[in-house]
């Protein structure tokens, strides 16, 4: 009589696809602290804001030749720099952990990590900002209804700016993020946003050269700012030709990190 031996079951290995790569980077996003107090501190600062300037706005202020999305999302401009450092936490957060180590090993190709940390990213955080602004347009708007400043949803323009808005903070987000890519330092990355993509481009127009003032409507923030608002700024780029320059600074900031994923060790 014979015994037959068992041989025991390997299971299959799980087979490496984007839509796996997204969904562990979807699980990291949510499951760290900093994401939660970045996103309530930017909705809190866009919201609380758009409250105040409706409920202390008066006829006689001198705002009344203030576009009405920019003045109801002046909190934005705050609510960006939160969100900022937010993509800059999704990527370089990760080399400060060590835990950029255990993904990269998990997908040896690299470059679907840093497109799929810019892809959540993206969905997240326009996803955010467009109903934030919507939701601080209309409570806003409570305040403003008997004043010069009232506006709706389906006046020209209105509905486009908003929308504009949430690109342009996402676009700005995006940047930040390919910034800590590539600096792989939060504290570099925050300063290199802050002083490259804020304060810089505020310098460069001052100077007393046509060409450099033309060129600054194109940087990021000058670009992203005409995208919010619903009526034409003097002096600004238009929304099409600001959105195109946006997505070229965004698409250089993700350039650079994946050339250098492919060349560089962790």
């Amino acid at each position: 009589m014979t015994t037959e031996t068992a041989t025991p079951k390997i299971a299959p290995v799980p087979r490496l696809t984007h839509a796996r790569v997204l969904r562990s980077e979807w699980h990291k996003l949510w499951t760290v602290r900093s994401t939660w107090i970045t996103v309530l501190s930017a909705v809190a600062l866009v919201l609380g804001v758009g409250i105040l300037m409706g409920a202390t706005y008066t006829d006689d202020g001198g705002d009344s030749d203030v576009d009405t999305v920019i003045l109801t999302l002046y909190g934005s401009q705050l609510g960006a720099i939160a969100l900022a450092v937010l993509g800059i936490l999704v990527t370089a957060g990760e080399y400060t952990t060590g835990m950029i180590r255990a993904t990269l090993t998990a997908v040896p190709s690299r470059l679907p990590v840093l497109w799929a940390k810019a892809a959540v990213y993206t969905g997240v955080v326009l996803a955010l900002t467009f109903v934030t602004n919507l939701l601080t347009f209309l409570t806003a708007q409570f305040f403003l209804s008997d004043t010069d400043q009232a506006a709706s949803l389906a006046d020209d323009g209105v509905l486009g700016a908003l929308a504009g808005n949430a690109a342009g903070i996402t676009l700005l987000g995006l940047i930040a993020l390919g910034l800590g890519a590539t600096l792989r330092s939060v504290p570099g990355a925050i300063g290199a946003f802050v002083g490259g993509v804020m304060i810089l481009p505020e310098v460069l127009g001052m100077l007393p050269y046509e060409a450099m003032q033309t060129a600054v409507r194109y940087f990021p923030t000058q670009a992203a700012g005409a995208l919010g608002s619903a009526t034409p700024m003097p002096g600004a780029a238009s929304p099409g030709a600001a959105l195109l320059a946006l997505l070229l600074w965004a698409t250089a900031a993700l350039a650079v990190p994946a050339l250098l994923l492919k060349r560089r060790d962790v």
